[in-house]
């Protein structure tokens, strides 16, 4: 086929791509119509505004950003890779000769054969492109569903194809290292989009590759609302009973003589009827519409969560909404992945796809290059992945991804499409279901029973009767109404309404007191919550973490001013009163730095900055540190007092060749560094007993050099505990540090089990010291923990911290008494299940726990038949969250795992939240059984009352129209349930001891107050009926109407009393 020329009569040219590292070439040849087409639109921009033509294909991405790399320059002078975009389904197999892709790597085998990719490079002229060229002719050289093909086959082939990571970036217009700037066409647009100001200068890509949220389903408007109402069968019976009513009452009222003082009104009962139907019908359609709108503004809420990003060279966090294509996004142990893409940078990376892709085992992803490198060299590519999928979960270890799909496009977006959601009901409204569906049969049998004792009695009053045939039939129809009036009365739909109501009232409402309510049941569970098991960091702290004391080696002991201080005075805070202190006057940074020796100085700066999964980026337009409070903490102890550098030269001048993430049974955190003089460096941060186990070494002091350490005696170990039990008893979190050097990496005798090797290097360490990091107690806790305990509501502290220091904020917050107990993880797990019955009546305080700790004390306390509420935020905590009865994870330093896994989401991480989402579960459960109570007295008296004067009544007619019924029922069940669902939680809620799982719905004394209810209103309702003439003298003792009037209204004022009541 000859090349189309293209506006200049230029001939496209077909650029033919070297192998890499010897591997086959690839050579690609782009369609000539996209071809000539792309040029004639570049060129013709670039004269328009003056830009090279060659700066639109040069693999620079398309952003103002300043390199990232002294290597961008030499990257940036290749030659751009241009693939056009076509569907694969739509390319001519049969030309595939022109193509040349060899040979083809693929984790998984992709759809499209090693002759047809889902970047085909060429198709016949007739062939439909995918062009995705803007009018100025700056286009993405990718289309979101090729790359979201490529990630679902999980085709190497296609990315090696592209030029691996590079190639990516070039496509995306985007920077592998300063992550997105600014699109070239939102940059130069002569007219900005409508949206400009939500996606800024994004609004090119938003438009091309969508925006990361999946389009909710179409909520139900009130007309459809309204035909489910007018669904139910009972109400279309009635309306047809009416309507047949109707009629006959029109024809009798047009037709049929009447007095002269007789009104023609014998049609307007069952106009009544259906005005009353269609009012029962707006009225439910309105209040399932608003419970609909609520739940959606609470699904969207749950949803939403921030993410690390990098842009423009810094590190930002934003919501997870704001993803696009092309973003840098920073990954972590427990983070749920929330977009597609490519692994660039990662160490120890391993993923849970299993929710996604149904495979159960954990999977190792490696970045791109290093996995096309490796496929180079003959590795089998099976055993190779460096897709990003999103839905799976980080189990493991820390690094960085290029986005190439999100939203519908990416495969988590695209499964969500595919399902169905379901809604479940909560237990309470299956407990309240089964209670109408028996109210419902009791009240059709009354119904049934009436229809046949009135037909008899009609029957029996035929013979003899000088009533025409017309009025039979209406005496018949209106039989037939009051009984199926009796149905829609006793059938108490509102029972389930009002738990739907309360809930998506009370979810509502709990979200403002910082309550993000995941699962509706643990509403109504929470309010019969009996123990809760709550951390200590960020939940009765503050979460506000500085480094007030530490010790260097065994005799460098400071406070947070800097302060050397003696042996004898350990407390930091101890003379900051004008008390007695053998402190040294406080120091300032610079003082403070040149007391400590350049070399140790350096070994804990790397300790630090190396050992640590936080980073420097912006936090509402301010430089700070990224990640968790720890370190956090630590990080800006060593920039201000140890004179680091940004974190971020810090780390770009420390080679590290492995690392092991923390890990709450491990305890403790390692890296690995290559350093200047060849050795390969392991440092070390953890729980100071821990760090102490795998060191035969102490640093002296820090005012000597490294070479200056001493063996670690007994003597030495016992000193450095002492001092870190001193801290823990003042609340302090020790942290400590040891550094090793080695000769080479990988060891040579390393192990093949990743865990194994790594306590296999932990020998031989030089401990260097201790960091004492003080988080102040939170000024509500100690309160709120009173307030659990009033609603007979014990509180157990369950924490990794050192026993003293959890011990010690046990007692200041009043969870540890006098009785309580406080035990170690290690002496938990060793009791047998008769040993820990016994001592979880006493148990108060858990330190040093593990997750699995956490799960058996849970578990444990439920088969005590607790109701178990408990906290988390880490990764592994998911098991004892499930576990619960009521699992709440930490909004602000919680894991995307712990938060799926939980219940409810504490937006603040404050104790305090605990205590109201107790005080809205049990003001849920109070709202439910008060209208359980007045639904079941207004039936009783309603049906009990239609029953007995249809039958008294010489016509069969009730005292109560069937018209008058319909509006009983809007009363008790829409209005009422309306009513109480929005009454606020009373304070008294808190002043009793929850209720057992055991305990009914109704009890005793409930049962007692129904059925006396019942009997009064009876009472009443029966002298009205029978003696109402006699004793209102003013009524005329033929005039029926009157007396029903007064007696319909007298029943409505007493439900209104019952329910004030």
């Amino acid at each position: 086929m000859s090349p189309l020329p293209n506006g200049y009569g230029e001939e496209p040219q077909e650029p033919e791509f070297s192998s890499w590292n010897g591997a086959p070439a690839i050579a690609i040849h782009p369609a000539d119509e996209v071809t000539a087409q792309n040029k004639h639109l570049h060129t013709r921009f670039a004269a328009k505004h003056h830009i090279s033509p060659a700066r639109l294909f040069s693999n620079r991405p398309t952003c103002d950003c300043p390199p990232s790399s002294p290597s961008d320059g030499m990257r940036h002078g290749q030659t751009a890779l241009q693939i056009p975009i076509i569907d694969c389904a739509d390319a001519d197999l049969d030309n595939a000769s022109a193509t040349t892709i060899s040979p083809v790597f693929s984790a998984m085998r992709s759809r499209s054969a090693s002759s047809c990719s889902t970047f085909p490079p060429r198709c016949r002229s007739s062939g439909r492109v995918e062009h995705l060229s803007s009018p100025w002719g700056a286009p993405f050289l990718l289309s979101p569903k090729a790359l979201a093909e490529t990630i679902a086959s999980k085709s190497m082939a296609e990315l090696d194809a592209l030029g691996g990571l590079e190639g990516l970036a070039r496509g995306l217009q985007t920077d592998l290292y300063a992550g997105l700037c600014e699109d070239l066409r939102s940059t130069r647009a002569a007219s900005p989009s409508l949206e400009q100001h939500v996606h800024g200068p994004h609004q090119t890509r938003v438009d091309v590759y969508g925006v990361n949220r999946i389009p909710p389903k179409r909520a139900k408007g009130i007309l459809q609302l309204m035909m489910i109402a007018l669904g139910d069968k009972v109400l279309v019976l009635l309306c047809i009973v009416a309507g047949v009513s109707l009629f006959i009452g029109l024809y009798q009222s047009l037709f049929q003589p009447h007095l002269p003082s007789q009104p023609r009104t014998e049609w307007v009962d069952s106009l009544t009827i259906m005005a009353a139907v269609l009012i029962v019908v707006v009225t439910g359609a309105v209040n399932d519409y608003q419970k609909e709108k609520q739940f959606a503004r609470l699904v969207k809420k749950t949803e939403d969560r921030v993410v690390e990003v990098i842009r423009a060279g810094k590190t930002t966090e934003i919501s997870v909404f704001d993803i696009l294509v092309g973003d840098i996004l920073r990954v972590a142990a427990g983070s749920v992945i929330p977009a597609d893409g490519v692994l660039v940078t990662g160490l120890s990376v391993r993923c849970d796809e299993s929710s996604i892709t149904g495979e159960s085992d954990h999977i190792t992803k490696t970045p791109l290059n290093t996995a096309l490198s490796r496929l180079r060299v003959g590795e089998v590519a099976k055993d190779i992945d460096p897709f990003i999928i999103s839905g799976g979960k980080v189990l493991k270890g820390t690094g960085t991804y290029l986005v190439t799909g999100v939203g519908v496009n990416s495969l988590y977006g695209r499964l969500k499409m595919d399902v169905t959601e379901r809604t479940e009901a909560t237990p309470l409204q299956k407990k309240l279901g089964g209670i109408a569906d028996r109210i419902a049969v009791a009240g059709v049998t009354v119904s049934v029973l009436l229809l046949g004792v009135l037909g008899i009695k009609l029957l029996i009053q035929i013979p003899g009767s000088e009533r025409t045939f017309v009025e039979l039939v209406q005496i018949l129809l209106r039989i037939f109404m009051v009984s199926i009036s009796i149905i829609v009365v006793a059938v108490p739909e509102g029972l389930p309404l009002a738990v739907t109501l309360a809930l998506a009232i009370g979810v509502t409402r709990m979200l403002k007191d910082n309550n993000l309510v995941r699962v509706l049941s643990s509403c109504e569970t929470m309010g019969n919550a009996t123990v809760v098991c709550s951390d200590k960091t960020g939940t009765l702290t503050m979460n506000k973490m500085t480094v007030s004391a530490g010790c260097v080696g065994l005799h460098g002991l400071f406070d947070g001013r800097g302060r050397h201080l003696e042996e004898t005075n350990l407390n930091p805070r101890q003379g900051e009163d004008g008390s007695r202190s053998s402190a040294q006057p406080s120091m300032s940074p610079a003082e403070f730095q040149s007391s400590v020796h350049l070399q140790v100085r350096n070994v804990l700066v790397q300790s630090i900055s190396t050992n640590s999964t936080a980073s420097e980026g912006l936090v509402d337009g301010t430089p700070s540190f990224i990640g968790s409070c720890t370190e956090v903490a630590l990080l800006s102890f060593a920039r201000t007092w140890l004179g680091m550098r940004p974190l971020h030269q810090e780390r770009a001048n420390t080679q590290v060749v492995q690392t092991c993430p923390f890990d709450s049974k491990r305890k403790y955190m390692a890296t690995v560094a290559l350093q200047a003089n060849g050795l390969y460096r392991l440092y070390l941060k953890g729980a100071p007993e821990v760090i102490l186990q795998a060191c035969d070494r102490v640093l002296c002091d820090g005012i000597l050099p490294l070479a200056e350490d001493a063996t670690l005696t007994p003597e030495r170990r016992h000193s450095v505990l002492q001092v870190v039990e001193s801290y823990c008893n003042m609340s302090l979190r020790t942290i400590g540090f040891a550094y090793k050097d080695m000769s080479s990496w990988p060891p040579t005798d390393a192990l093949s089990n990743e865990d194994d090797m790594w306590q296999h290097l932990l020998t031989g360490m030089t401990f260097l010291g201790t960091l004492a990091i003080h988080d102040p107690l939170r000024p509500e806790a100690t309160h709120a923990i009173a307030q659990c305990i009033q609603a007979g509501v014990s509180v157990r502290m369950v924490t990794g911290d050192n026993v003293q220091t959890a011990r010690a904020i046990a007692q200041e917050c009043g969870i540890l008494t006098d009785n309580g107990v406080v035990m170690e993880g290690w002496q938990f797990r060793n009791l047998d299940v008769t040993e820990m019955y016994d001592i979880l009546p006493n148990l108060q305080v858990l330190a040093r726990s593990s997750p699995e700790d956490k799960k058996t004390l849970v578990q444990r306390l439920k088969d005590l038949g607790e109701t178990v509420a408990v906290t988390g935020d880490g990764t592994n905590d998911g098991p004892a969250l499930r576990a619960a009865d009521v699992g709440f994870s930490m909004g602000i330093s919680g894991t995307d795992v712990a938060k799926e896994a939980s219940s409810i989401v504490l937006m603040d991480d404050n104790f305090s939240s605990i205590v109201s989402a107790i005080e809205w579960g049990r003001s849920i459960n109070d709202a439910v059984k008060k209208f359980l109570h007045f639904q079941l007295t207004a039936n009783i008296t309603a049906v009990t009352l239609t029953f007995e004067s249809s039958v008294s009544s010489d016509t069969g007619e009730s005292i109560i129209s069937p018209a008058q019924l319909l509006w009983i029922n809007l009363i008790m069940d829409t209005l009422a349930a309306l009513a109480l669902a929005t009454d606020p939680p009373n304070a008294s809620v808190l002043q009793r001891a929850p209720d057992t799982k055991a305990t009914p719905l109704i009890s005793v004394t409930g049962w007692k107050m129904i059925v006396g209810q019942a009997m009064y209103q009876l009472l009443v309702m029966f002298i009205l009926d029978f003696k109402g003439s006699d004793l209102l003298k003013r009524m005329r003792p033929d005039d029926a109407t009157t007396l029903e009037t007064f007696v319909f209204n007298t029943f409505v004022w007493m439900q209104l009393f019952n329910l004030y009541k």
